[in-house]
């Protein structure tokens, strides 16, 4: 039995606004060839299927585009859970349709977690998957006033434990899969992770996970095996970089034979548009710009200037534009900048409290005090709590 783990498509993600579905629309087509390569039985989806809860129909289109091509023209099943990006009720909506073409979707759990459990049968070989999707601890967890975070953090591990044990009580099979979508403890973390932790708690733990043949987690962007358990628990990470600086690094999809062992193999995705990142002076990067190939490239630039210049941006976009090269962003850094300065991306992925924290080091420079500043975050934390709550009595209105 062969099994293919992948998750985090994100489908319909932009880069700095810059829609990306011809890059989806090409990695479902590299995926579609592989199973067929490698004669995959069981295709995983570890959730994050789409960017968004609401999903653009372009995005919409190409999934469900894959998923005909996949029962058209492959004999592979697929279990695909919901992830913290997806909407469960919208994902899981044509259930019925899908599992007709050997598509098995979870988007959350209604009754018991035994619903989470897909049991196929490959020539001969009996397979039962744990699709447990994403869950949020509002749904899971009783309210339980003045709790502290780590009481409320042992509840919600305690109950994803339960998920998975009652789970495998039903599963009599050959081969047993655990499916999730969390932050386990000991992952590693990319920048577009905004919340890398489960519903503002504490992650799980490998001590929490039972005993399987394998664990495919989704949540996480960067492939990566999780120590700490006798059995194989895995984060195949996002097929595209959802930023710039998760280009750094390969992305991966897992192969896994299941026979009288477990035998993983790493599948590189292949790079379907190059995300370039470029620091330098204006000549020095005006001289990039013109004389190397930039075709089909999206580009993130910082400039260095000795003063404030006019037209800077336009003329590099320009210059990278003549060779085939998209600039998404400029930034320009001057001489008298007292620390790092914030970037677009750091907006986009950091939290209120490390922006906050990033501009008083930017301001103050070598006079910043790490006393002022946590006096300063107290009094930031009480005002963004009282705008929360005036918003939240707005909405109630």
């Amino acid at each position: 039995m062969r099994i293919l783990h992948t998750s985090d498509w994100h489908i319909g993600q932009k880069i700095y606004d810059q829609n990306r579905l011809d890059e989806h629309e090409q990695f479902l087509d590299w995926l579609l060839d592989i199973i067929i390569e490698k004669k995959v039985d069981i295709l995983l989806v570890c959730g994050d299927v789409f960017d968004s809860s609401v999903p653009p129909a372009g995005a919409a289109d190409l999934y469900y585009r894959f998923l005909f091509d996949l029962y058209q023209k492959t004999k592979a099943h697929a279990v695909i859970i919901a992830g913290n990006h997806d909407s469960a009720v919208r994902l899981a909506a044509p259930r019925e349709f899908l599992q007709m073409g050997r598509i098995h979707v979870v988007g959350g759990i209604r009754e018991s977690a035994r619903e989470c459990v897909v049991r196929l049968d490959v020539d001969g070989t009996s397979a039962a998957i744990a699709a447990v999707p994403y869950l949020n601890e509002g749904d899971i967890l009783p309210h339980v006033s003045l709790e502290g975070e780590v009481e409320r953090s042992m509840r919600y591990r305690e109950a994803v434990k339960r998920v998975y044990e009652e789970c495998l009580s039903i599963m009599n099979t050959d081969v047993k899969v655990l499916m999730g979508h969390y932050f386990i403890q000991g992952g590693t973390t990319s920048d577009s992770e905004r919340l890398v932790q489960v519903g503002g708690i504490n992650p799980v733990r490998t001590t929490d996970l039972p005993h399987a043949d394998y664990i495919a987690l989704g949540h996480l962007h960067r492939p990566q095996h999780i120590h700490g358990t006798g059995c194989p628990v895995v984060y195949s990470g996002s097929p595209l970089p959802l930023s710039f600086k998760e280009a750094e690094y390969d992305k991966k999809i897992f192969l896994i034979d299941v026979k009288d062992e477990c035998k993983i193999e790493e599948v590189t995705v292949p790079v379907f548009r190059e995300l370039v990142r470029l620091e330098g002076s204006l000549d020095d990067l005006m001289t990039r710009a013109n004389f190397e190939d930039w075709k089909d490239k999206y580009i993130e630039v910082k400039v260095n200037l000795d003063g404030p210049a006019i037209g800077t941006g336009d003329a590099l976009r320009q210059a990278f534009a003549n060779r085939g090269g998209k600039v998404l962003v400029v930034e320009s850094v001057l001489p008298d900048m007292k620390g790092d300065p914030i970037s677009s991306e750091d907006i986009k992925t950091k939290s209120a409290d490390e922006i906050f924290s990033d501009y008083y080091k930017y301001t103050n420079g070598e006079n910043a005090s790490p006393e002022e500043l946590d006096e300063l975050l107290t009094t930031f934390n009480e005002l963004m709590e009282f705008t929360l709550k005036d918003e939240t009595k707005e909405g109630e209105t």
